[in-house]
């Protein structure tokens, strides 16, 4: 009879601190000018294997009429059916496929992001010190960012408008920025 003298893994489920966390995005504007904004509502949760990393998964989900530019009739077009159509996509969503570890600090995760009702892979890199701290309240957290970037017309977001100069007033490419908080849940 063979034996095994590794220690069995302990999955741990981190949720997200939405008070803590967001999803910021940059686009350019008029080929001149980087746009910036946020989305305010995020949550998920992390599924984290600690003897090997790249076993974690992820799922997040982001509220899309939290988006916010600063800017209320910008916001409003993002919201219409130009864009995000909110009323039939309330969600952004997004699963992980796959996690490499690329770094000491770093992985590059892969998973499937559900956006304006098309599915397509994106893969974002993820640092992450491992550092887990105890709030006042007794409960581990710890910290993660992410980034990518998308081509918006990749998810049927094709919205755009010619410019008397040339060009396009939006561009194609789309910045991701994710900061999370995690909480450990028991």
């Amino acid at each position: 009879m063979a034996t095994s003298t590794t220690a069995p893994s302990r999955v741990t489920t981190w949720d997200f601190d939405p008070a803590h966390s967001a999803a910021y995005f940059s686009v350019r504007h008029m080929m001149i000018a980087t746009v910036r904004g946020e989305f305010g509502k995020i949550s998920g949760s992390v599924k984290l294997d600690p003897s090997d990393p790249t076993h974690t998964s992820v799922e997040a989900r982001i509220d899309a009429s939290s988006i916010n530019t600063r800017e209320p009739q910008r916001d409003a077009h993002l919201k219409s059916p130009d864009f995000l159509d909110v009323a039939k996509f309330p969600t952004i969503d997004f699963k992980s496929t796959r996690n490499v570890k690329t770094g000491p600090e770093t992985y590059e995760l892969t998973g499937q992001l559900t956006l304006h009702g098309v599915t397509r892979e994106i893969t974002l890199t993820v640092e992450s010190d491992g550092v887990e701290t105890k709030d006042p309240w007794g409960k581990l957290r710890r910290g993660a960012s992410a980034t990518g970037k998308l081509n918006r017309k990749d998810f049927g977001l094709n919205w755009n408008q010619a410019l008397e100069a040339g060009g396009v007033l939006v561009g194609d490419e789309v910045k991701i920025s994710i900061d999370v908080e995690l909480v450990q849940q028991a």
